[in-house]
Formats: C-alpha cells, sequence, structure tokens
C-alpha cells in the first residue's frame, strides 16, 4: 500500500501549480494533506476511484486536513476528543483493516514561542490518542509535525536552535513519541542521510539552495516496522513550500 503525506499551504492554491498533474503522478493508494485552508464546499474535487475526507478548521482560511483513500476506511472520526484541540480541524483518523491512518497537521509554536506552552499540551494529549488507538491496532501517523527532530534534519542547526520547530522542548517531545513505540520510517530507513528536507522557506532562495528542514513525517508503530519497504521524501515536486512524503507498506 503506497500512502503520500504533503502540506500544500493552500489546496485551491496548488490547484494552479498542477496539483492534479502531481496527484496523478504520485498514484498513491491514499493521499493525505494538510494545511487545506478550506471551508466545506469551497472545492470540488473530481478523484474516481477516491473516497474523500475532510476536516475543516472553524477559523476560515486555516489549518485543515484532507485524506483520499482508494480503500473504503471502517470508520473515520475528526480530532482526538479533546475540546481544546478540535476547533482548528488538525487530525483525521482512518480505520483500515489493519491499522489506522492518522493524518495530522501540528500546531506551530509560532513567532516568539508564542504557543509553546499550548504545543506541549498537544504533544503530550496527542501521544496518548495514538497510544489509545494501539490498544485496537497498530498506527501509521503522517503529516506535518512540525518539528525536525535531530541536527541531520535541518540545514543549520545552531543557528536555527531554539526557533519555532527546532526547540528543545519540541524535539524532546519527539523523542518521548518514538520512545512509546514509534518508528520514523524515514530515518529507519536513511539514518545517515543528510540534506534530506521536506520544508523550505519562501525567503533567501532556500529551497534553491536546500537549506530545508525535514518536518514531514510517516511514523509507524512498532509491530509495522517490517512491513516498512520504502519511504522516500519527493524534493522533485513543486508547488508548496513542503514537497510530499512517501511511504510504502508491503
Amino acid at each position: 500500500m503506497k500512502l503520500i503525506s504533503w502540506n500544500v499551504n493552500g489546496l485551491r492554491a496548488v490547484m494552479g501549480k498542477d496539483f492534479m498533474g502531481s496527484f496523478a503522478a504520485l498514484d498513491a493508494d491514499a493521499f493525505c494533506l494538510q494545511e487545506t485552508k478550506l471551508q466545506e464546499g469551497q472545492i470540488e474535487l473530481d478523484l474516481p476511484g477516491y473516497h474523500q475526507y475532510w476536516n475543516y478548521a472553524e477559523k476560515k482560511g486555516y489549518s485543515g486536513v484532507a485524506v483520499f483513500t482508494r480503500v473504503e476506511p471502517l470508520s473515520v472520526s475528526r480530532g482526538i476528543g479533546i475540546e481544546e484541540h478540535d476547533h482548528e480541524g488538525r487530525v483525521l483518523t482512518l480505520e483500515y483493516a489493519d491499522f489506522f491512518l492518522v493524518c495530522c497537521y501540528t500546531p506551530n509554536s509560532q513567532d516568539g514561542l508564542k504557543r509553546l506552552d499550548y504545543r506541549m499540551r498537544w504533544e503530550d494529549d496527542f501521544r496518548a490518542y495514538l497510544k489509545s488507538l494501539e490498544e485496537t491496532k497498530p498506527v501509521v501517523l503522517c503529516g506535518d509535525l512540525n518539528v525536525a527532530h535531530e541536527e541531520i534534519d535541518i540545514k543549520n542547526p545552531k543557528s536555527n536552535r531554539m526557533n519555532a520547530g527546532f526547540t528543545d522542548q519540541e524535539r524532546a517531545k519527539m523523542t518521548d513519541l518514538l520512545a512509546a513505540g514509534f518508528v520514523d520510517t524515514f530515518r529507519a530507513l536513511h539514518p545517515d542521510e543528510t540534506g534530506a528536507y521536506s520544508w523550505w522557506s519562501y525567503r533567501f532562495h532556500a529551497r534553491e539552495n536546500n537549506a530545508g528542514w525535514r518536518i514531514d513525517y510517516f511514523i509507524v508503530s512498532e509491530a509495522l516496522r517490517d512491513r516498512v519497504e520504502n519511504a522516500a521524501i519527493h524534493s522533485e515536486i513543486y508547488g508548496s513550500d513542503h514537497c510530499p512524503v512517501e511511504l510504502t507498506l508491503r
């Protein structure tokens, strides 16, 4: 099963940048989007063979996730069941026969780290949500998790330390998640690969110079580790400040 995750930074905007061509070329069984920036009814997508599921933020033009899947899920849920976290359209969970697929757009700690305290509460509650799912069956988590975990995951670690997405606190929460029984699939297959990034600032010719961050992930329950066949980053695909990431399961 081939899965793709992509923060499109506005689905309507990326539609004008050959989204449909990229969608067809990637040919995924499940296609997970973050930061759709849509309300219900603002776009009609013709995707023959795919079931479409959406979670919208209450705030217009903000956040939002979607999953397009060839395999009809057994169930679909939106949010994580905690009032504080479920107004921004950040999580969509699809239950398949042998795993849960969780599409997530993690809150950004923002300039000046003004949302870091909230982010820390989110991290603990979201990890608990994933572990609760695991009590039933394994989990595949994907999305823009808004953290570069290790120095190898960012072009300029020294100058970015304690910036949003590379704070000691955020990185420690990712360590906690992996220690709780989850696997970063890209690093499992490519432990020493450098220059592998999924997001680049629009400033300073960052993408042209590959001055990026790896903040988009496929993370799986330890029980699924042996089913991981491929994990890739599609930096050749443009249209957003993020590029798609891929997971193939046996």
